[in-house]
């Protein structure tokens, strides 16, 4: 069950703080569950949840039962687990969705997934993995089948799978999928990447012990900020908003960093933290950017350099995200999409992109369709060298974590490799943030204040007497100005030397 030290690591708390009303509503959500224990349990109990009867629907090869204790299944502990950490009114991200369909797993996959029924949910928490009885992973081909129904359902329906990763060992469907979000957790025990077939997976993790109670967070997570984007927060565009591309770029592109996070060219993913910890405030932040279109587009001959073009305008803003899309004129040239940014003053900045695009629906004649190539590149236009970049022919998304960026102007660069592509345009999901942390100070009678801003968060304030000894919190409590839009600390003064620095808490 979900504590408040694991919700203020998420950034939920945060995000209540400035923004109380965003709890899910409106969002049907859909938990399957594997049967646990005894036969036929995989229920939530909404009286151990802390949620009306009304809420749920419970759905197995039995029937379909609106009240509770019903006849097509039985309670499970884990379920309820699962769902305290999803929609619980006392430790869930999400206790105000509009509905939950609990499935029997078996029953969901083989009925709704593999026969291409439609559900009502747009999130669906998975918080159980495909494997062989003792254990062990499915064969190849297997895996490679289901990953196959899970991204069609996702693009027929637009419905996003937020699924655990496993407790051990190398990830499992249906976290694999192409389409979907796969969660670790962190700290805890969990399955690591790369897939089979050489992709990071997981894509996030979460605290929560497991990842059968790590996803759950995450699914809350995706609700929230699926409720933010129709309602607006994003701006006008709510579709291009609420796109499952749109939200899952977000969701990454807000994680919060381990201090052992790695990534490599070829690989955008850690294979343990994928885009490290979530944290929803960031990523509702970046929302509320807005939607930023790229400032030109150029072609290039496969294969051949593209450094930054005109250099004609720039982003209005260092925080945001974009829906748009790459065509290739011809299967000689590639085709890139330049966004630009002044990134102001003397202070270095840590940048952070993610972009995602979607896997193509099966055939009978393609049942394990490949994808297009989207890559990301961050150049310095003041002389052209390549910064870093992002260049997995496997992975449907691309991920740039850099630290420490001088300040300057960049362009931040989504290209569209012709080589091998499977359809001449692809349409894809953008989410940027280019941001450092000044503190302020001001004196308030005997003390002074010390600020920052809210977003992004995942900070603690330190301070020293010596700036060769050791660093400790500052242990006064923080208040949120949300007006101000910053975090504010009374500190007293002292007659000695005090130094103050914000310090990432991963």
């Amino acid at each position: 069950m979900a504590h408040g030290t694991e919700l203020d690591t998420i950034g939920v708390t945060l995000l209540r703080q400035v923004a109380p009303t965003l709890l899910g509503n409106g969002i049907p959500v859909a938990q399957p569950e594997a049967e646990n224990g005894s036969a036929g349990a995989f229920e939530v109990n909404p009286f151990v949840v802390g949620q009306p009867a009304n809420l749920f629907t419970w759905i197995s090869s039995t029937g379909t039962a609106t009240t509770f204790p019903n006849s097509v299944g039985a309670q499970s502990d884990h379920a309820d687990g699962v769902a305290w950490n999803f929609y619980g009114p006392a430790g869930g991200v999400s206790p105000q969705v509009s509905h939950v369909d609990n499935y029997d797993a078996d029953y969901f996959f083989n009925n709704f997934i593999g026969g291409a029924i439609p559900i009502s949910a747009r999130v669906v928490n998975q918080s159980f993995i495909f494997a062989n009885t003792d254990g062990t992973h499915l064969t190849t081909n297997e895996e490679r089948t289901i990953d196959a129904s899970y991204d069609d359902y996702a693009i027929q329906y637009g419905v996003l799978f937020i699924s655990g990763a496993g407790n051990a060992g190398q990830v499992y469907p249906v976290a694999t999928c192409y389409n979907g979000i796969g969660v670790g957790a962190f700290p805890g025990s969990s399955s690591f990447g790369p897939t089979t077939d050489g992709r990071s997976k997981p894509d996030i993790v979460a605290p929560g012990g497991a990842t059968s109670y790590s996803t759950p967070y995450v699914s809350g997570a995706t609700a929230a900020l699926l409720q933010a984007a129709l309602r607006g927060d994003g701006g006008a565009d709510t579709n291009a908003a609420s796109d499952n591309r749109t939200i899952k770029a977000l969701i990454l592109n807000g994680a919060i960093k381990a201090s052992d996070w790695t990534n490599g060219i070829m690989t955008p993913l850690d294979a343990r933290y994928g885009a490290g910890v979530l944290n929803v405030f960031n990523s509702w932040s970046q929302l509320r950017g807005g939607n930023h279109a790229f400032i030109e587009s150029t072609s290039v001959i496969n294969g051949n350099p593209h450094p930054p073009g005109l250099n004609t305008g720039n982003e209005p803003v260092l925080s945001g995200w974009d829906f748009n899309s790459l065509t290739n004129p011809d299967l000689l040239q590639d085709r890139i999409n330049h966004y630009y940014f002044n990134l102001p003053g003397s202070n270095s900045f840590t940048v952070t992109a993610t972009l995602t695009w979607l896997r193509p629906h099966s055939t009978l004649l393609n049942p394990m369709p490949a994808i297009n190539d989207l890559n990301l590149f961050l150049y310095n236009t003041a002389n052209g060298n390549l910064i870093l970049c992002s260049t997995s022919s496997v992975d449907n998304v691309e991920h740039l974590y850099l630290p420490s960026l001088p300040a300057g102007r960049y362009d931040l660069q989504v290209e569209k490799n012709a080589s091998g592509q499977v359809s001449a345009a692809e349409t894809y999901a953008l989410a940027f943030e280019f941001f450092n942390v000044p503190l302020g100070i001001s004196q308030t009678n005997a003390s002074f204040v010390i600020s920052w801003p809210l977003a992004p968060t995942g900070f603690q304030l330190q301070s020293t007497t010596n700036l060769n000894s050791s660093w400790l919190a500052v242990a006064a409590p923080v208040t949120v100005d949300t007006n101000a839009s910053r975090n504010a600390v009374v500190v007293p003064m002292s007659n000695g030397n005090q130094f103050f620095r914000l310090q990432r808490l991963q």
